[in-house]
């Protein structure tokens, strides 16, 4: 019966009543009569808390015009006791086993037309409320909220800043671990205890792609043995307390590169990255930033070997709008943030890849990581 504790820090309660009358006022933007949004993100994002998706139904639902309402098992109630249900004006719905969950969410929307659900929430619950809500359309929630969550306010934009200097406090201390004779997964270890040391709640991900496995952007990590020369990738992140996460990766050498080509290879990386982050500007589309970093690429002759877009949004999420690839047309605001993460990967030899979480400013970009972006050689 245990479930895991979600429970984490949340904005005070002004700032979740701004959003949940964003929310309701972009519903009714969107021609949809309520959204119906399940644990995760977007629930942490709206309530300060993400909840758990289990088999019996939560949601938050948040009407075009009228009250919003929690329904959850009592039996899950006591996790939400944080949330400041009286001052952000949503009532409370729960239900036990026995009763009809989907029903309850029926009748508090009443007739509607159209309902959006969050893009993620089991299939389980999504064909149920398809049945207790009769004729009404749904569609996704997801392209609702993200006009929300694309533009960070100032809490969460310090919320990114605190996790870049954290991840960034990690990367500094890589040649602790990384060196000839270990392996992947003995080094990459060392990196996930680093990680929670140094203030996130847990490691969400740890990539040490070493010599030719360096070429496998996707890369987690191996029982292969690190070799003197070797050319290695660390991309690693995940949340801190308040939920916002860290993205960033550096490149390292296992002392000097064995390759010739790595130098003059790792030069034009470097030119590529710098040219997408000078790139970021309000008003720039997504797809310029993408543009500027595969051009640089493309003109020294690596453009086969850049296989995955220039970067990605994060918040709450690691991977969320706006997304930095080629036909994405959306101008960026002030408040947008992503990653900016261009990668040569050379099949079966090495690759490279330098990666920044970035922010529009209202007049350019900031930073959030601050290493380095020089490839970094440490002692074999």
């Amino acid at each position: 019966m245990s479930r895991r504790s979600l429970h984490t820090p949340a904005p005070d309660a002004a700032a979740l009543r701004a959003r949940l009358d964003r929310a309701a006022k972009a519903a009714a933007a969107a021609d949809t009569d309520a959204l119906l949004i399940a644990p995760g993100s977007d629930l942490r994002y709206l309530l300060g808390q993400a909840g758990g998706s289990f088999e019996r139904l939560t949601t938050l639902v948040v009407p075009a015009d009228g009250v919003p309402a929690l329904v959850v098992p009592k039996l899950e109630a006591p996790g939400y006791a944080d949330v400041p249900t009286a001052e952000l004006g949503i009532d409370i719905l729960t239900w036990v086993d026995g009763d009809d969950a989907y029903r309850l969410v029926a009748d508090r929307i009443g007739k509607a037309r159209r309902v959006a659900v969050s893009d993620f929430t089991p299939a389980l619950h999504v064909l149920a409320l398809r049945s207790a809500l009769g004729d009404a359309e749904q569609t996704l929630a997801g392209p609702v909220v993200r006009e929300l969550r694309m533009r960070k306010d100032a809490a969460e934009i310090a919320a990114l800043r605190a996790a870049g200097a954290a991840i960034d406090r990690v990367h500094a201390r890589v040649g602790e671990w990384l060196r000839a004779g270990r392996t992947e997964a003995e080094v990459g270890a060392d990196i996930a205890a680093a990680i929670v040391e140094e203030g996130h709640t847990v490691a969400d991900f740890v990539i040490v792609g070493s010599g030719p496995n360096g070429a496998s952007p996707h890369h987690d990590v191996s029982d292969r043995v690190i070799e003197r020369g070797d050319v290695v990738v660390v991309d690693i992140g995940g949340p801190l307390p308040e939920g916002y996460n860290s993205d960033s990766t550096r490149t390292y050498a296992v002392g000097e590169p064995r390759d010739a080509d790595v130098a003059p290879t790792y030069a034009v990386l470097q030119q590529a990255q710098q040219a997408a982050v000078d790139a970021v500007r309000p008003g720039a589309t997504a797809e310029s930033i993408d543009a500027a970093a595969r051009e640089v690429i493309d003109a020294a002759g690596f453009g086969e070997f850049f296989i995955h877009r220039t970067g990605h949004g994060i918040g709450l999420d690691v991977h969320e709008e706006p997304y930095i690839i080629a036909g994405n047309t959306l101008p960026l605001e002030a408040g947008m943030a992503f990653s900016v993460e261009p990668g040569i990967y050379q099949p079966g030899r090495w690759g490279a890849r330098i990666e920044d979480i970035v922010v529009v400013t209202e007049t350019g970009v900031e930073a959030v990581n601050t290493r380095p972006h020089d490839l970094v050689v440490l002692e074999a």
